[in-house]
């Protein structure tokens, strides 16, 4: 049986020259013209089966079904995948990559790799997987490791994984390095989220101790005795000032600091740290803020330690940062995208 490629393009009289035999032993008649051009692989075959200048040639294009390699040499023709062809790359897309990627025709690996990734389900994602491996698909190998981390325990339902713990160990042990390596990339997400967070709270802290002591007339929140006060960023500050200033642990020893006694003294360091302003006798906007000169000849006289500047340099960088978010408008969209991201984003980005 004789198929002959159906291009309207290349209708005219012109003779196929080349019989394209499949594995099912149909026969599509091609001009090789076309296929040189396309494919470089088909190009070194065509001449290599050449026996005289005008005689007609054959190649084999074994392994996939013929439907296959009709659609396979329709794409060659057309030079380009259209809107309508979407549905014939998606019926045959598997088949298209290993034969794009096994006779080196690139624009058509990467529709037949968008269309299988785009389409991809817990089923299939360890076959496309082992696919992706093979046919060098990067892209494919990204989002069947993302899938098979996000919804394993429908991978694990499919016969693919069923087959991969029967018999291929290889196949098995990359998968379940792959999740793995996505369990640790959740952890670190976790701890940098949280350090951030950290750090931005910190930051906060210091602009509510520069709140609290400034110059027009200190900080105008709710007082933290009233019981229908709303929290403010200042009032817990507040609260561990007054017991700073009361604490019995301190006043009944020298050095007899409490816990909430040093987490204050360590504000006051970091804020003499990040301040820039001057001294209270040293001429315009000094700075009003307990301990910050004598924290700041201190650091003069002697030289921090390498962990507390990079924490200071962490926490000058987080307000930067929220200074400078606080003084743009940000579309609701991209709030509310940043919103769902900090709730849940190691999920998301699996």
């Amino acid at each position: 049986m004789t198929r002959c490629v159906d291009l309207d393009a290349l209708r005219p009289a012109m003779a196929a020259d080349v019989q394209v035999v499949t594995s099912d032993g149909k026969s599509i008649a091609a001009h090789s013209f076309v296929l040189a051009t396309a494919s470089p692989v088909l190009e070194r075959m065509i001449d290599r089966a050449r026996r005289g200048w005008n005689s007609e040639c054959t190649i084999r294009v074994l392994g996939v079904s013929s439907d296959a390699v009709y659609a396979f040499l329709h794409f060659l023709y057309a030079s380009r995948v259209t809107p309508e062809d979407e549905e014939v790359v998606t019926v045959h897309g598997p088949q298209l990559l290993a034969l794009s990627h096994a006779y080196r025709v690139g624009w058509l690996k990467r529709a037949a790799e968008a269309s299988m990734t785009a389409r991809l389900t817990p089923e299939h994602a360890v076959d496309m997987l082992k696919l992706a491996r093979l046919c060098d698909a990067p892209r494919l190998y990204l989002r069947c490791a993302r899938l098979a981390a996000k919804d394993f325990a429908a991978v694990e339902r499919s016969d693919g994984w069923r087959f991969a713990r029967r018999h291929d160990a290889a196949l098995e042990l990359e998968i379940l390095q792959l999740l793995e390596d996505a369990d640790q990339r959740r952890e670190r997400w976790a701890r940098e989220r949280a350090s951030r967070e950290a750090y931005r709270q910190l930051g906060e802290a210091m602009d509510s101790l520069d709140h609290i002591f400034s110059d027009d007339g200190g900080c105008t929140c709710a007082d933290v005795d009233a019981d229908t006060a709303a929290p403010s960023p200042c009032r817990g500050l507040r609260l561990l000032m007054r017991h700073y200033a009361t604490c019995g642990a301190r006043n009944a020893a020298p050095g007899g600091w409490c816990t909430r006694c040093r987490r204050m003294l360590q504000l006051f360091r970091l804020h003499a740290s990040v301040c820039d302003r001057t001294a209270p006798d040293d001429g315009d906007h000094p700075c009003r803020v307990p301990l910050c000169s004598h924290f700041k000849a201190k650091m003069r006289a002697e030289k921090a330690d390498r962990t507390w500047r990079l924490l200071v340099k962490k926490v000058t960088r987080a307000r930067a940062m929220s200074r400078l978010a606080a003084a743009r408008t940000v579309p609701e969209l991209v709030a509310v995208s940043w919103a769902r991201y900090s709730s849940g984003g190691a999920a998301r980005l699996r």
